[in-house]
């Protein structure tokens, strides 16, 4: 089977985020399965590669589009006073420009998998104008939403510029609320949909989090799964992560120890081992629930528990959690994107808090427990998929509300069992035992696949 796999970021290439993670690990885990993978994406100032394709592993080849005024720029999407002005005009040159590269190259793909608005016009092209072509005459189309929130919305005098009828441009279209929507078209015009997990896929068809496409997803519930994500157990593994003063695993926890007190020591925290240490990685955001940090920070202090936290985004958060860090001498952020450090603070920590409003699919979570740190997580989303709470047979802790103080009775219970470590050991050892890797998450792809290709 051959897919063409149409994304605007890739790791190791071009990221803003994690869907350059899912595109650098899903077209690998596929290759593994015998698929013949083209990855297609734009040629930004970052890709250092040289040639128009590259082999990136058994199976998979990525192919760069092209075009010096669109994508030979300083970021990827757009910069700090907003983003460019003609993505529109950059995104359905690169969706069409990768259907004519398979074309010019001979590859004629089974299926089409496009990700994110940026790639939705692979799908609506491969649909309306490229329909009566014989060499994609039975080729199949998967578009995958990673964050419904971006959804690609432009003004309507644009649409003229997509090279699309008129005829699409209304309320079962393209059009939505007076304005271009191509994330709507991904979800009109694919054969099939999926999201990164399934309880968002579950959650993104209610007006809550439906972003007012909820009617939309509705109508197209059949053709939704949610396959949720996997992580890189290879770069994501403490025995044999370079990033760590003290590698361990599920057998020996005894390095996990003094990577807690390497931590410590780093950050600026008092080193003390019975002190409960909470760890956090993440975009300072409101949907990922950093307000009902800064809201807990007293009861947090409070309760003697540490916490650090390493991100970077909104400037308001960012100020609230540095007042507190010179307030609370137990508190300590680190405003940065610092790879290194955040495998630390996995590998350092007792247990990692996830508070997020709404989380796709959440990574963080993986990796914490693949070093034998429980999740706190509020449950929503793949949150609710991996973590559960049960002193029994669960692997971490969770709250029910968006509410400060159900978070901290939560961080209570996991202090309380901390402090039981025979408890303790058993949550680490399930979570390090789970298997959270692309190959699962591949396999459920290739089902997909092979049911919509018969």
């Amino acid at each position: 089977m051959k897919v063409a796999m149409i994304v605007s970021e890739m790791e190791p290439f071009a990221k803003t985020g994690g869907l350059a993670d899912v595109a650098g690990a899903l077209p690998r885990a596929l290759g593994k399965l015998g698929i013949e993978v083209h990855a297609l994406l734009p040629r930004y100032s970052c890709v250092k590669e040289k040639g128009a394709r590259i082999s990136a592993g058994p199976g998979v080849t990525v192919h760069f589009i092209e075009h010096e005024g669109y994508f030979n720029r300083r970021a990827l999407y757009g910069e700090s006073n907003g983003d460019y002005p003609d993505n529109l005009e950059r995104f359905s040159f690169f969706c069409r420009q990768a259907l004519e590269r398979l074309k010019s190259d001979g590859i004629r793909p089974d299926l089409v998998h496009a990700h994110d608005w940026q790639a939705a016009l692979s799908v609506v092209y491969l649909s309306t104008q490229l329909k009566a072509d014989p060499f994609f005459a039975k080729a199949r189309s998967v578009f995958t939403i990673h964050n419904l929130a971006y959804q690609g919305l432009f003004p309507k005098d644009q649409y003229p510029r997509l090279g699309l009828g008129q005829e699409l441009f209304n309320i079962n279209g393209l059009e939505f609320y007076d304005q271009v929507n191509l994330l709507k078209g991904g979800l009109v015009f694919a054969g099939a949909i999926t999201t990164v997990s399934p309880a968002y896929a579950q959650e993104i068809q209610t007006e809550e989090q439906g972003e007012r496409l909820e009617g939309v997803l509705r109508m197209r519930s059949k053709d939704l799964v949610g396959i949720l994500n996997g992580i890189d157990q290879e770069i994501w593994n403490p025995a044999g992560d370079s990033h760590l003063p003290h590698r361990y695993d599920h057998r020996d926890l005894r390095g996990k120890g003094k990577n807690k007190a390497a931590l410590q020591k780093e950050v600026g925290l008092p080193v003390d081992p019975k002190a409960f240490l909470i760890g956090m990685v993440s975009r300072l955001a409101a949907q990922k629930g950093l307000d009902l940090v800064v809201q807990a920070l007293p009861r947090l202090a409070k309760l003697g528990a540490q916490l650090v936290v390493l991100g970077s985004g909104d400037r308001a958060i960012e100020e609230s959690l540095t007042r507190a860090s010179s307030q609370f001498p137990t508190i300590r952020l680190r405003v940065a994107f610092d790879s290194a450090l955040a495998h630390r603070i996995y590998a350092g920590a007792d247990a990692f808090l996830m508070p997020s409003r709404y989380e796709p699919c959440g990574l963080g979570q993986m990796i914490a427990m693949r070093y034998g740190t429980p999740a706190i997580v509020r449950s929503t989303g793949g949150l609710a998929d991996t973590v559960a709470e049960d002193p029994s047979g669960g692997n971490g802790f969770c709250f029910q509300s968006i509410d400060a103080g159900a978070m901290v009775e939560a961080v209570e219970r996991a202090l309380r069992a901390w402090r039981r470590p025979a408890q303790w050991g058993k949550l680490r050892e399930r979570g390090m035992r789970s298997d959270f890797s692309w190959d699962r998450s591949a396999k459920e792809y290739l089902g997909l696949y092979e049911r919509l290709v018969g």
